[in-house]
């Protein structure tokens, strides 16, 4: 699979100057924690969870979580274990999908993570899964905590070993205790002990804002972004300030679910400017904004200004923009490449290529490779290729 890989080929030969890489569930873990994207969540008790996989996939969807917790009612939880037995038994049988049309190779499927309640049923659904379970690229591991984390671990170590297949984890980190000023310090100093001691298991960790919220009895209008609430805006930083450091031992965080796919009552002027949509997508601008796409995209540039790569999605219309403003522009690949050249390993100071701006070569050496590694995952656009041409050709 690839970003971008629905476009036909002659499209993306005229949106990217290089193409998104290929990458597979097997591919680097450093490659897959960046090319997550916007991560689709999907409850698992849907009766056509098969055929909704094979229809985001067609979309351009690369990663999606199976939800066995929040998404689905208490007393749904066994049934909809059934559910997800069945419809990834379904989605493996190469000739069930030949015959809805779906690509017969499994690796042009999303990476699947299921989103499991309890230790126990990491296990148990890999031994129910039998073959299917080649399907699985890891679990979501809600409510992610030093003391509660640890059986999660210890759970998915077993089934690996059963499946004899890799299996990644990506901790969701939303508990009460990370909002709470008095505990806060130690809860994620016991989170990265933990981690630590299963660093080449974890491919990301995920940020559970409306729980974060739910602590206070707070929530988010759609003129707002999560930076906003200043106890989340909190949490991100101090989360990030743990986990994010470019000095290797970081990981990748993916930025907080955006809750809302059609307007409501506004209070604030759009947060789209007409300016780049003039002359030749105003129809598209009113539609993002109908949508509330406008302040989805704020969060998401502001996700990245904070460290953070990817998103949480709740709903199939969120995808264009996240992947669309994860591209990397032709002037940020331009700034990398000029601090990368060997010829500069020493350090100093240039004026960037665009004449806009100063590239200091050893503060912003973090910055250009990470760059540079978001460039494979989700290509570089062509001088001239803007956000909107890209909104356009992803069907936003």
């Amino acid at each position: 699979m690839r970003h971008f890989g629905h476009l036909a080929p002659e499209v993306r030969a005229s949106l990217f100057l290089h193409e998104p890489v290929e990458f597979t569930r097997h591919s680097p873990p450093h490659l897959l924690a960046v090319a997550l994207g916007a991560t689709l969540y999907c409850p698992a008790s849907r009766r056509n969870l098969a055929c909704d996989v094979v229809k985001q996939a067609a979309r351009g969807v690369v990663s999606m979580v199976l939800c066995l917790e929040d998404a689905i009612h208490d007393s749904e939880v066994s049934d909809a274990e059934d559910n997800l037995v069945t419809q990834l038994a379904l989605l493996a049988d190469r000739r069930w999908r030949t015959d809805v049309g779906a690509p017969a190779d499994d690796e042009e499927l999303p990476l699947l993570f299921v989103r499991v309640r309890t230790p126990a049923q990491v296990p148990a659904l890999v031994r129910r899964l039998g073959p299917a379970a080649r399907l699985l690229s890891g679990f979501v591991l809600p409510k992610f905590t030093g003391d509660r984390g640890a059986p999660f671990l210890d759970a998915v170590d077993e089934a690996e070993t059963a499946s004899r297949q890799r299996l990644f984890v990506m901790p969701v980190l939303e508990s009460p205790e990370l909002v709470h000023l008095e505990s806060r310090t130690d809860v994620l100093a016991g989170i990265a002990r933990l981690l630590e001691q299963h660093r080449e298991r974890v491919l990301a960790l995920r940020l559970g804002v409306t729980d974060l919220c739910s602590a206070y009895g707070l929530r988010r209008s759609p003129d707002m972004t999560a930076y906003d609430i200043a106890l989340v805006s909190s949490v991100i930083a101090d989360v990030v300030n743990t986990f994010g450091r470019a000095d290797g031992t970081g990981y990748t965080i993916t930025g907080p679910v955006w809750e809302y796919f059609h307007s409501g009552e506004r209070v604030f002027k759009p947060q789209l400017r007409a300016t780049p949509f003039t002359g030749r997508a105003e129809e598209l601008r009113s539609a993002l904004i109908a949508k509330d796409m406008d302040g989805l995209m704020r969060e998401i540039l502001l996700d990245k200004t904070n460290g953070l790569q990817g998103k949480t999605c709740i709903h199939p219309s969120h995808v264009t923009p996240v992947h669309t403003l994860s591209v990397v522009t032709h002037e940020e690949y331009s700034d990398a490449v000029d601090i990368l050249h060997p010829e500069r390993d020493g350090g100093g100071v240039l004026r960037s290529a665009y004449t806009n701006k100063m590239n200091e070569v050893k503060p912003h050496r973090a910055w250009a490779e990470r760059t540079m590694l978001r460039a494979k995952a989700f290509g570089v656009a062509r001088e001239g290729v803007d956000f909107v041409e890209l909104l356009a050709a992803g069907g936003a």
